[in-house]
């Protein structure tokens, strides 16, 4: 029987607090926490799926010993941990070089510290990333960076985004590239390697777009198709798994905490998009996407992904992208 090709699965944990910094809601500095609902949460029905998944955490988050306790049952359940950055800021890209190591070394201790593992790979909050990002952590010895999403509907996202948020100019000013640029659309949907100034390389992991088309189809996504109709969720997704068979293209798929639970359960961000979905529904849409997937991929975390790409050595010369 043909072996089946790897799809790595991944979630942002973003904290209560930093969707309300997103939002630009009263509040968020005080940085309350929802880890007490949604690990439990997402843990249970993970270990229903028996998966592992790769969860990027927020640096911050690890200041409190009551979310330590939560988060150090993320890698007692077998699960792999990421760097999501210290202070979850979707400029990230504007920072100098020293403010990029300053906060991906506070993140890296803070994570290791709090779980146990020093994590190997990173994403951008808000798909941010810049080439001193690159180079801060090609030199800490991280694996693998994760933070484009090829798609030209990242405009598109942020201007909803905005009509939707109560932030003040000065605020949409410093998010003004949140989601990325329509540049974004033209990069790679293979995972490639960054060549950097002196030759050193570091593997990045796009956030699987639909291939040809460039659209998303990351959990969020379908979730509000889902909403409309489940017939249409699951014609889109069939098509995405089609085109990205035909094309070799390998997957990584992003979940979101919002994706996982709703407004039913989280009521203090029942006004968010999308959180009128009870957590049931939610849940029972994600392990239809699952099911679909696991029929045609192997589903692993996305340490596990990488390390499998860089031990065949299947970055070939054409996978490269040189920084501009």
């Amino acid at each position: 029987m043909k072996e089946k090709p790897m799809a790595s699965i991944s979630l942002d944990l973003d904290n209560q607090w930093s969707y309300m910094k997103i939002h630009g809601d009263e509040g968020w500095d005080t940085y309350p926490s929802y880890f007490d609902i949604f690990i439990p949460h997402v843990l249970d029905v993970l270990d229903e799926l028996d998966l592992k998944i790769t969860f990027f955490i927020v640096g911050k988050d690890t200041e409190s010993e009551e979310n330590r306790k939560y988060l150090r049952l993320i890698t007692e359940k077998g699960h792999d941990v990421g760097n999501h950055s210290y202070h979850h800021e979707s400029w990230l890209q504007t920072y100098s070089y020293e403010e990029i190591e300053h906060e991906i070394i506070s993140a890296e201790k803070a994570i290791k510290d709090a779980t146990g593992h020093r994590p190997n790979g990173f994403r951008g909050p808000g798909f941010s990333w810049s080439k001193d990002l690159l180079k801060v952590l090609e030199s800490r010895g991280y694996k693998y960076d994760a933070s484009t999403l090829p798609t030209f509907l990242g405009p598109l996202a942020r201007t909803y985004y905005f009509w939707k948020s109560d932030l003040s100019k000065e605020e949409k000013r410093a998010r003004k590239e949140l989601f990325g640029k329509f540049s974004e659309g033209f990069r790679k949907l293979k995972p490639y390697k960054w060549v950097l100034d002196k030759g050193q390389t570091i593997v990045e992991i796009p956030v699987t777009t639909m291939p040809i088309f460039k659209s998303p189809f990351h959990l969020s996504y379908l979730i509000f198709l889902g909403n409309i109709s489940m017939g249409l969720m699951k014609f889109y997704l069939n098509i995405a798994i089609s085109l990205c068979k035909i094309t070799k293209t390998p997957i990584s798929f992003l979940l979101h905490p919002l994706d996982l639970i709703g407004g039913d359960q989280i009521k203090s961000l029942a006004f968010f998009p999308g959180m009128n979905v009870s957590s049931d529904r939610k849940v029972d849409i994600f392990k239809k996407v699952i099911q679909r997937l696991s029929r045609h991929f192997a589903l692993v975390d996305m340490n596990t992904h990488v390390t499998a790409i860089l031990n065949k050595n299947s970055l070939k010369s054409k996978l490269v992208e040189r920084i501009p």
